[in-house]
């Protein structure tokens, strides 16, 4: 059952990377109780090639992970889809580390011990902001493709109007 507002009939997937299986497990099956499809990896080697299979509409991933880390991670991720909403998880947060995933594209983060409710707000906000964003450049080229017709039909008409007139 989806609750996620205003995105109930929308299926969302969600790929949660982190090196620690219990909080694999437990934001897995928060996300899924939320309603979202949840894919777990538990490096970023793994989240990366489950993203290049796959898609996803959102990433929540560890910052500190060996190997690739979570900041790796977003730049790879964001490589390949731009407008992915990327979230940043971390213990300790810092000014420091949250500007620099800020900076490189992270639609925000989550600090442990995790808030649920925080983190469905945040999701459910970013989801929305992200279909509003979309529906807006959808509407942007309709009103610009009736600003360029209107006159084509007005210079026809009129001389349709002068033919038909003689």
């Amino acid at each position: 059952m989806d609750t996620l507002n205003g995105l109930k009939k929308i299926h969302k997937r969600i790929l949660i990377v982190d090196d620690d299986e219990a909080i694999l497990d437990v934001l897995g099956q928060y996300m899924k109780i939320i309603g979202l499809d949840a894919v777990g990896a538990s490096s970023g080697e793994e989240a990366l090639s489950l993203f290049q299979k796959d898609h996803f509409d959102i990433v929540v991933s560890d910052i500190k992970m060996a190997n690739m880390d979570g900041l790796t991670l977003l730049g790879e991720v964001k490589r390949i889809d731009p407008e992915i909403l990327f979230f940043i998880i971390t213990g300790y947060p810092s000014i420091e580390t949250v500007l620099e995933a800020m900076k490189k594209g992270a639609k925000d983060y989550l600090v442990k011990p995790f808030q649920f409710d925080e983190i469905k707000m945040k999701i459910e906000r970013a989801l929305v902001e992200k279909d509003m964003n979309r529906q807006l450049k959808s509407n942007r080229g309709l009103i610009w493709s009736l600003i360029i017709s209107i006159p084509l039909w007005l210079i026809l008409g009129i001389i349709l109007a002068k033919l038909l007139s003689r």
